[in-house]
């Protein structure tokens, strides 16, 4: 391995200072990765590991515009785009890029799609127009700018797609023809973030919906030609929005959203008259996604139902249920019917199996497998399932969780692991990581939805905000003792681990409830929120206010401090492990770089991994399969107790 010493000469690159003690360990580089305090990475560890490395889930991107499915996946270091052109059929390369690509949409009527990728993490977004004929792509966009949220319009001859305006917050929509790129043009400049939803049959309308908050949220028409907008579902109640999609007609709209209700049903609304029906009122879940079928008869609903997906078809007008595919149980996503609807084709992501590319028949249910997963050689009958349970927290709020459990009779060591968003939710997707912590090295894998995790209603995901933060960093404390009360699980080895606002949460349980824990890894998480929130990009801050408070209110800003990790590092006790990207446009790298700081300050053992090439988490194979061998080892010396040597 190469290692060059560059000591503390990355000050500069960062907004905050680093304020490392005298006897702070030397700061090493290897390629694009800069470390610090991690040991060599025994041989032992790495072949205990590299085989789950080399899983390769494979997603469903579209229907292909000549037969078959566009898939993502991996088969050097980054995710690029495929074409299968039969189910199980051997897999096609079409993109070659040093960087992963985001998503492909497939152009109606064209043999073409659009493809998204960034650099190096940053997030800045560009979309480039593939030809499937040619195999050349041409960018649609100006660089330097984000563009999210492509939409086409139903014959592929304009392209629509959202943009911040600089960092003042606001978002403007941009239409172009993918032709000629120098068409495109903003034709809207909204306040706060707005992007496109869908595009009317007539290719001049669209439907544009604003976020405020996981609880509030805006739809309205825009005219693509002038400008002009006209609000949908207009209310005095505070309403919150999710996905919105044009019939075949153009005259009605479909669309999700918690208006009257716990959880996101399904509405249909007629643009003339504004008369609007629950379709999915008896279901007592969130509706999370939906297609249309070509016809406009039915429609497609995919439903959380406690962190596992149902599918249904229900007729459109009526809700009436009109198929119920057979699915095996897992997290279904990117659905979407061919282009005469007979099919429906989507992404199945299981506990067990990673992530592959399925369809089933529209009017039979039956199934069809189109990708096998592949699992490094692995014997999947050995993968561990998630088991639901739930506990009691401090004021009587049963908070749920999924708990893989290894073989045997315990007690194992546990890693309770906490989820980002916040208003994200653990589901029981396949995740190699896992798999190897609980089947490798024995660990029991809790991973609670404290009180703030979407999935549970409009109030449950409500119940952090602002003043009440540490409601959830409670809830952590609960599953602490619920720990205590499971023989098989061992109370006195339980590391925290999560990243964003898990990481936030790693860091605010270590500063809780030392006492009670051996360690903990914190991913690009938040160390103080009003450094962060002063220094993520300024299109993303009047997004996170709602959820954390505005710090330009005093009385907000001193709660915030009084909150924030990197204010209480001294109560911190036991080690910890920092992850960073060093582009990362969320949260910046500052925040890594002030923990560690306070941290070493107090004399507290802290292991540091960034990555210069990377953002908001790791996205390339080899940066991703050191961090995970560095993790085994950080587990393996204070959690297992193996202490990781060979």
């Amino acid at each position: 391995m190469r290692i060059l010493t560059i000591g503390i000469s990355l000050v500069g690159l960062f907004a905050a200072p680093l304020a490392l003690a005298q006897d702070a360990p030397e700061r090493i580089e290897d390629g694009n990765l800069v470390m610090e305090s991690i040991p060599e990475i025994p041989a032992s560890v790495v072949r205990r590991i590299e085989q789950y490395q080399n899983t390769r889930p494979a997603t469903f991107e579209g229907w292909a515009p000549g037969g078959g499915m566009l898939i993502t996946t991996r088969f050097a270091e980054t995710a690029q785009v495929h074409l299968v052109s039969d189910p199980l059929g051997m897999r096609q390369q079409l993109t070659f890029h040093d960087e992963p690509i985001a998503s492909a949409i497939v152009r109606p009527e064209h043999n073409q799609f659009v493809l998204q990728k960034d650099t190096g993490g940053d997030e800045q977004y560009q979309y480039y127009l593939y030809d499937l004929t040619s195999g050349s792509e041409t960018q649609l966009t100006d660089p330097g700018v984000r563009n999210n949220s492509a939409i086409f319009s139903s014959n592929g001859a304009t392209l629509v797609w959202s943009q911040p305006l600089g960092d003042s917050g606001d978002y403007g929509i941009t239409v172009a023809n993918p032709d000629n790129p120098l068409t495109r043009r903003i034709v809207y400049e909204g306040e706060g973030a707005w992007w496109p939803a869908d595009v009317a049959p007539n290719g001049t309308t669209a439907i544009i919906q604003k976020y405020v908050s996981v609880a509030e949220g805006e739809l309205a028409l825009l005219n693509l030609v002038t400008g002009a907008t006209t609000p949908i579902n207009p209310s005095d109640e505070t309403l919150a929005y999710d996905y919105a999609a044009f019939t075949p007609d153009g005259a009605t709209i479909l669309y999700t959203s918690d208006e009257g209700s716990e959880f996101f049903n399904l509405f249909r609304y007629d643009l003339a008259t504004g008369e609007k029906t629950n379709l999915t009122e008896a279901i007592n879940w969130d509706v999370e996604n939906f297609d249309i079928d070509p016809t406009g008869d039915n429609v497609l609903i995919v439903i959380n139902a406690g962190g596992l997906s149902e599918v249904r078809i229900i007729n459109a007008t009526t809700g009436e249920t009109v198929l119920t595919p057979a699915i095996p149980a897992g997290v279904i996503s990117s659905v979407a019917y061919d282009d005469d609807g007979a099919n429906v084709g989507f992404t199945l992501d299981a506990a067990t199996s990673p992530d592959n590319a399925w369809s089933f028949d529209a009017e039979t249910g039956e199934l069809t497998q189109w990708t096998n997963g592949e699992v490094g050689g692995l014997d999947t009958s050995t993968f561990r399932d998630a088991e639901l349970v739930s506990f009691e927290s401090f004021d009587g709020l049963e908070v749920p969780a999924f708990v893989f459990r290894p073989e045997g009779d315990g007690p194992h060591p546990v890693m309770l692991y906490l989820h980002g968003g916040p208003e994200s939710q653990f589901r029981p997707r396949f995740s190699s990581n896992i798999q190897f912590w609980v089947n490798e090295l024995g660990i029991a894998f809790v991973a609670p939805n404290v009180r703030g995790s979407s999935g549970y209603g409009s109030t449950y995901v409500g119940l952090d905000n602002g003043y009440n933060r540490e409601d959830s960093v409670r809830d952590m404390g609960a599953a602490l003792d619920w720990i205590a009360t499971q023989p098989d699980l061992d109370a006195d080895r339980v590391l925290v681990y999560g990243g964003s606002y898990g990481g936030y949460m790693v860091l605010a349980a270590l500063t809780h409830y030392s006492d009670r824990l051996v360690g903990g890894v914190d991913v690009v998480g938040i160390s103080n929120f009003v450094t962060f929130l002063e220094n993520t990009q300024g299109y993303r801050q009047d997004l996170r206010r709602p959820e954390y408070g505005d710090e330009r209110d005093p009385e907000m800003r001193t709660f915030l401090e009084s909150i924030s990790p990197a204010n209480h590092a001294s109560d911190i006790t036991v080690p910890l492990f920092i992850i960073q990207g060093a582009n990362d446009p969320r949260v910046p790298a500052s925040e890594a770089e002030q923990m560690l700081a306070a941290v070493r300050a107090n004399g507290q053992d802290a292991w540091f991994l960034m990555a210069m090439d990377e953002g908001h988490g790791f996205r390339k194979k080899s940066n991703r399969d050191f961090q995970y061998q560095a993790v085994a080892l950080f587990l393996e010396r204070y959690l297992t107790g193996n202490g990781g040597a060979e």
